[in-house]
C-alpha cells in the first residue's frame, strides 16, 4: 500500500488534490481511499488529506502517520511537522522555488504557486502540485488529467490541466 498525505492550507485545495489523485489512482487501476483531517479550520489554517493507493481492497481507515509520501502545498508547513513520520528513503513533494533537502528522502520541487499565478491567475496550487506528483510516478499523469476532467466543472478543467501539465515539466528532482 501507499500511503500520502497532503498538507495544505485552508483554501489551497488540499482536499480536492486528494479526491483527484484517489480517481487518478483508480483510472491506473489501484484500489483508493481519500478524506480529510481538520475541524473547524478557516481559510489558512493548517489542513492535512489523505490518499491510499494499493492492489486490493483497502480497509484501514486511520489518519496516515507514516507515509510514503508527503506533498507539501505551502512550504512554510515544513516547520510544523510535515515531513513527520515520512518513511525511509519517503518521497516529498513540495511548493518551493527554493532548493530542500531532507536527509534520506528523496525531494521533487516546483514553484507551484507561480505556474498557478501564471495559469490560474490566483495562489490555488492544488492541480498544479498534482503534476509534480505525477512526475513521481505514483500515478500517472494521464490518469490526473482525466481525474481533473471528471472531478471539476467543465469551464475550469483545461486551465486545471494546464497547472498540471506545466508542473510536470518543471518539476525539479533533488
Amino acid at each position: 500500500m501507499i500511503e500520502i498525505r497532503l498538507h495544505g492550507r485552508g483554501g489551497q485545495g488540499a482536499v480536492t488534490a486528494a479526491e483527484i489523485l484517489a480517481v487518478a489512482g483508480f483510472l491506473d487501476g489501484k484500489m483508493t481511499q481519500a478524506f480529510p483531517r481538520f475541524g473547524p479550520e478557516r481559510r489558512n489554517a493548517p489542513v492535512e488529506a489523505y490518499c491510499r493507493l494499493d492492489s486490493e481492497f483497502i480497509s484501514l481507515r486511520a489518519p496516515i502517520y507514516e507515509p510514503d509520501c508527503i506533498v507539501v502545498l505551502d512550504p512554510g508547513l515544513l516547520g510544523l511537522g510535515a515531513t513527520d513520520g515520512l518513511k525511509p528513503n519517503g518521497i516529498a513533494v513540495i511548493n518551493s522555488t527554493e532548493r530542500i533537502k531532507i536527509d534520506g528522502h528523496k525531494v521533487y520541487r516546483v514553484d507551484a504557486i507561480g505556474i498557478a499565478m501564471k495559469v490560474l491567475g490566483k495562489p490555488i496550487v492544488n492541480t498544479a502540485m498534482l503534476g509534480a506528483v505525477a512526475k513521481t510516478g505514483l500515478v500517472s499523469l494521464q490518469s490526473i488529467l482525466s481525474a481533473i476532467s471528471q472531478r471539476m466543472p467543465q469551464k475550469i478543467v483545461a486551465i486545471n490541466q494546464e497547472a498540471v501539465k506545466q508542473a510536470y515539466d518543471a518539476c525539479v528532482v533533488e
